[in-house]
């Protein structure tokens, strides 16, 4: 990781909704979730906000490092339907050792859809391949 990387950089992210990305898509083997209206799912938001912050990251990042969500705290406020623009703005607001912390808000052009406090850390992809596949092993799904 970069000493480049620091608070106070931002990123922001246009993300125009596609239905796929409704609460019934979100789990299509759920009647639940199928039976909802065709709005931008909650689950799909917390992928977007945390791509937002994955690509602010992205730049301070050395060959082969990437970064992996270690919790959400985010609220979901207005409905989107397909076709509007959302924007994202990430900032980073904290960096400590390989944990960053973000603040995010999203906004579809006629309200903010949501925000709140994400924390990323960053790993070297080899040894979380590694660990992935000796827990594989463990279970016998490799």
């Amino acid at each position: 990781m970069k000493d480049t990387l620091k608070p106070g950089l931002m990123h922001t992210l246009e993300f125009t909704v596609p239905d796929s990305k409704t609460v019934p898509y979100l789990y299509p083997e759920a009647p639940g979730f199928v039976e909802m209206p065709r709005v931008f799912a909650t689950g799909f938001m917390v992928g977007l906000f945390e791509w937002a912050c994955i690509e602010l990251m992205k730049p301070h990042l050395d060959p082969g490092e990437g970064s992996l969500g270690i919790h959400v705290d985010f609220s979901h406020t207005a409905a989107t339907p397909p076709g509007l623009t959302i924007t994202v703005t990430a900032t980073c607001t904290k960096v400590d050792g390989r944990a960053l912390e973000f603040e995010i808000k999203g906004h579809d052009g006629v309200d903010e859809i949501g925000g709140g406090r994400h924390r990323r850390a960053v790993v070297r992809w080899d040894k979380f391949n590694e660990r992935v596949a000796k827990k594989r092993e463990k279970t016998g799904t490799g």
